[in-house]
Order: C-alpha cells, then structure tokens, then sequence
C-alpha cells in the first residue's frame, strides 16, 4: 500500500496529466475526447489503446491494460507504487514529505542490505577461491573456454570449494547469524547436518541486477554432477524473472538492440568478443517479466539462441512474448554452430556481426521452422503448407504490411504475390483467424476466467452510472452500494457512490485505491466500456432497467443465503426490499 496521505497521492496524479506523460512514450492521436496509439503493453497494428483526458485514464480494448497515469508507470517502467509516484512528483515539481520508517520497514530493509552484504562478502571469497591452488581445476575450465583474466575479473568469475560447508564457516566468522545465512539461499540449515552450502566444487558467476549488486549466483559443476548448473533460490533481493544476467552492463552499452542468449558462457563470449549488449535469463523461461524489463533500455531484441531444436523452440516461445511487450524481436542465425561462443572460435567477431546485420525477421524465422513440418516435394502437404501460411498472414491487420510480407513469404517460396495475396483473401472470407492455431503459452491472461452473470450486470450498472451521472438521483431509492456483491465492484460502488454524494465523480482517483494490478485492469475496464449495441432510447432505457433488477434480485437472493436466522434487523430490510423490488419491476427510468 502507498506510503502517503491520499489527499497527496491524488494532488500528485491531479498534476500530472495523462495524455502529456503518456504522450512522452507513445504517439497519441486525438478522435473526438480520447486520444488513441498503439498499445505499448501488447503488440499490434491498429490501435486500440485509448487515452482519455476528461477521465484522465487508458485503457486498451485489445489486451485489458488500463489504470491512471500512476499505473502506466507502474507498468511501463516496471515501477513499484512509491517509484512511479516520487517520478510523478518530481515532474509535477512536488516535494514529497520525509515520513517516519515503521519498524517492520526498516527491519526489511536491513535484511535486505545485509544480505546485499553477504552476497557481495561470497563473491569475494569465490573470487579469491579461484585464484588459489584448490581453485586450479575452475581456472583451468575457464582458460579452456578462452577467456581472458580482464573477462574474468569484470564478471567476478569464482569458485566453490570441494568442502561443502566452507562457505558457511566463512560467513559465520563474518559474523552472520544462521538466520540470515538460511534467507540468502548460500547457506541450507539442517538439523542433523548443520549448516552446509548450497554451492560447492563449482565455477561461479556473480548474478548482477542493473544497479551491479551481486543478488544471486550461478554455478557450473566441476567433474561428474547434476545438476550440471545450479542457480540461487528466490530471496528477499533475487527474483529470477526480473532480472537479466549481463543487464548491469549491457544498459549503458551504445549498440541499438539487445542480444538475448540462453547462458552465462555465450554472454560472457560475446562481451569478451566487443558485444557489450548482451543478456541472458536467470536459468529460467523467458517471461513477460523480463521483455518488460528490457523495454526500458531497448525497442529491438535480437535471440542468439542455440541453433538445436531446444534452441529453436526457447526461440517461438520468447518471439511472442517480446510482440506482446511491444518489442521487435529478431533472429541471429548461426548455424553451422551451436551457439555464440562456439561460432565466434570459429568463424571470429567479424562474421558473427554479419549475422547480426542481416538476423532474420521473426515472423519469417517462424514459417521457416513450420516448414520443416512439411514435405514440399509432396503436393498435397505443400498445399497444407501454403494454407497455413497463409493463415498466419491474416495476422496482420493493416493492409500495407500484410502485402510486405506477402511478397517477401512470396519470393522465398515462389508463389508468385498476386497468388499468395489471393489466397489470403479467400481465407479472411471464408472467416479464418489466426487464433484458430494454439497460441503458445506466454504467461499473459491465462489465468482470466470468464464473467458470470452477477458480475456482468454489476459492471454494466456502474459503467451505466459512471457515463450518465444523473442516473444515481433516479435508482438510488432501489439501488445502493450494499446492493454489489461481487469484489471489486462492490468496492467500487460504496466509493463512486460516496464520490457522487459528495459531489464529485473522479475515476482516476479510484484506481489508486486498488493495490492489487489485476483489480485496477477491471476497474479501468469499467470507466472505458460503451453500451454498444443498442440504439434506440427506448431499448437502452429497457436494458438499464432489466441491469437494476437484475442486481436487486441477486443482492436479495445473497443475503437470504448468508444471513443468520437471529437477525431481526436484516430480515426487516429483507422484507423491504423485496417491496421494493416489486416497485422496481413497475417503474420506468429515463436516460435523458
């Protein structure tokens, strides 16, 4: 929850006007009161993410992002709440008062530093560790993969020794309880073994996050093993799917895209080799997480993925992650080899920078990889290959670029564009989409449920309420706040109804008042929604109605099921309301 009054976090988001900050990181164009671009948090083609001025508010109607100008930057700069507010203020030009620490805060946040501490206290002992005798086998697998003494100490490359609890002897000189020692995940505490590492016999990799602050390690194990590496457990300050390995340096590098690779060794190849832009994931899928976090430094995102089928596949899962983040991904081919480091021994930094120049655009690496599904020798499967490709085509909505890569799909097979296009037509008239085909699992809404009846009706009246403020005078002897059963509607309604009462009306200041991110997309839904589909006063009138009803009916129906038979007061107001719930049936209300 925020840390200030909320008079202040709304004097702070008052002054920042919408469509100027969003206006500094996405084209807006104005159609009537709403200004509308192309979404940042999705991929598209024609816009349909909204900016609204009177109601100080976005809202996407193709992937649901939506909130107040403190969310946006919550989402696009992956800010916490206090972040995107101090910015805010900052440029609003409002001092934010010092406020008092609460115990539990700063306890927090010295666990936090002293961890920090004990990290960056290990990384100095592997470090060392690998410089010494019983850090011979390590160095010698490094200088075995060619790297540098000047590579090794820019990424403070170390080792764990063969016993396994010598690091925890270390720390615990260090002064550092087994508490703490437990949190950092350096150290497994069991009650018949003691304390023991979690890494030992390993060449090490400090993991860095942007700021470089050692927040995790990587461990290659030396000889037999499983598993072959092992990553840090999620702490207090590594989470694994916010985080880039190589991030720290790859921000201020001045190449224009990121190269994103699967492991520690190709990133610290490609350093080593003059490519300072490069990152890798933490020993993890790549999320959405991760796009987001590279957003802030790059628009183009190049994979230099393993060219085996593991690779490949690593490949299609980022490609539509990256489009959603509204990132241009690119492939680096880099076939015959393996991987960056092996093709760069090979071939040198010089060639791996032609494949960088000419790395193959997404959507044609795509259909290359669903060619290998099909013979084209066969007609019959070739067909099936057309049809498929042509299918995916459909995916482009504008008709400019679809004709691009019509006649670009269209040279590398020889299909001649005019038949292509043709093709492709005859697919959008017969109805076919592209979301017939299984999308792959990116993270992004698959835990969204469908609406029920009770939810759709009391989202429909608060957006009815929300459009038309005179309706609150008309429904509000029926109708109440008490009367929204369903979270987060229900909060909802008890605060636009005490904001009408109080003569002030003010979606974006709702928003605010909603922690979770998931409830602040469902109330941005509410203040963008239309009543669409109904055109004559008359059958709006009647659907507004049947919508009252509806949640009366429901509130009635809740209360009877949840009340205790003991109270005397609740089953009065029961009877009451049931009366006028008959009223209700009978009554007529205008929505000029």
């Amino acid at each position: 929850m925020p840390f200030y009054s909320e008079d202040l976090i709304e004097e702070i988001r008052s002054r920042n006007d919408i469509v100027d900050v969003i206006s500094s990181y996405v084209k807006l164009q104005r159609k009537g009161n709403t200004h509308f671009g192309l979404c940042p948090f999705h991929n598209e083609k024609t816009p349909s993410f909204s900016v609204s001025g009177n109601k100080q508010m976005y809202y996407c109607f193709g992937c649901g992002a939506g909130g107040n100008v403190i969310t946006f930057l919550m989402d696009y700069e992956n800010h916490t709440f206090q972040e995107a507010l101090e910015q805010l203020a900052e440029r609003a030009g409002i001092e934010l008062p010092k406020r008092e620490v609460t115990l539990k805060e700063r306890m927090r946040a010295d666990k936090k530093a002293r961890i920090l501490e004990m990290n960056k206290e290990a990384a100095r002992y592997f470090y060392a560790q690998l410089r010494m005798e019983q850090g011979k086998h390590a160095m010698n697998y490094l200088t075995g993969r060619q790297l540098t003494a000047e590579t090794m100490q820019k990424f403070g490359l170390g080792y764990s020794n063969k016993f396994s609890d010598d690091l925890y002897r270390y720390l615990k000189q260090q002064g550092y309880e087994d508490e703490l020692l437990k949190e950092s995940g350096l150290v497994t505490i069991d009650e018949k073994r003691g304390g023991y590492d979690k890494f030992w016999n390993r060449a090490m990799f400090p993991i860095m996050d942007a700021n470089s602050r050692v927040i995790g390690f990587g461990g290659r194990v030396m000889g037999e093993g499983e598993p072959k590496y092992l990553n840090s457990p999620e702490t207090l300050v590594f989470d694994k799917s916010r985080n880039l390995y190589g991030l720290n340096f790859a921000r201020a590098s001045r190449k224009p895209q990121i190269l994103l690779c699967e492991g520690y060794m190709d990133v610290i190849a490609l350093h080593q080799a003059g490519f300072d832009n490069a990152v890798a994931s933490l020993g993890t899928a790549f999320t959405p997480g991760h796009a987001n976090l590279l957003k802030r430094y790059t628009r183009e995102v190049y994979l230099t993925f393993d060219s085996d089928g593991a690779g490949v596949r690593a490949a299609l899962r980022a490609i539509p992650i990256l489009k959603e983040a509204g990132l241009t991904a690119k492939v680096v081919d880099m076939q015959p080899y393996k991987d960056p480091d092996e093709f760069i021994k090979a071939l040198g930094t010089e060639a791996y920078q032609e494949r960088i120049d000419n790395a193959q655009n997404s959507f044609l690496f795509e259909i290359s990889v669903l060619e290998r599904d099909y013979n084209l020798e066969d007609p019959e499967s070739k067909t099936a290959f057309y049809n498929e490709i042509a299918l995916r085509l459909l995916e482009f909505g504008e008709e400019l670029e679809r004709n691009n890569y019509i006649e670009a799909v269209a040279v590398r097979y020889q299909m001649g564009f005019d038949n292509l296009r043709k093709l492709v037509n005859r697919m959008a008239a017969k109805g076919a989409a592209p979301g017939e085909r299984k999308p792959l699992k990116t993270g992004v809404h698959e835990n969204k449920k469908p609406e029920d009846a009770r939810e759709m009706s009391q989202r429909l009246l608060l957006t009815w309420l929300i459009e038309n403020h005179s309706l609150f005078a008309r429904i509000s002897a029926y109708i109440g706040p008490e009367d929204f059963t369903e979270e987060p509607y229900a909060s909802t309604a008890r605060i636009l109804f005490q904001q009408y009462n109080e003569g002030e009306v003010n979606p974006a200041k709702i928003v605010s008042m909603f922690p979770d991110e998931e409830q602040q997309k469902k109330i941005a839904s509410l203040f963008h929604a239309n009543i669409s589909g109904i055109e004559t006063k008359q059958d709006r009138e009647k659907a507004l109605k049947e919508t009252v009803v509806r949640i009366k009916e429901n509130s009635i129906e809740y209360r009877q099921k949840h009340m205790e038979p003991t109270d005397l007061e609740g089953l009065q107001k029961l009877v009451e309301d049931k009366r006028r719930l008959q009223e209700l049936r009978k009554l007529h209300i205008s929505i000029d």
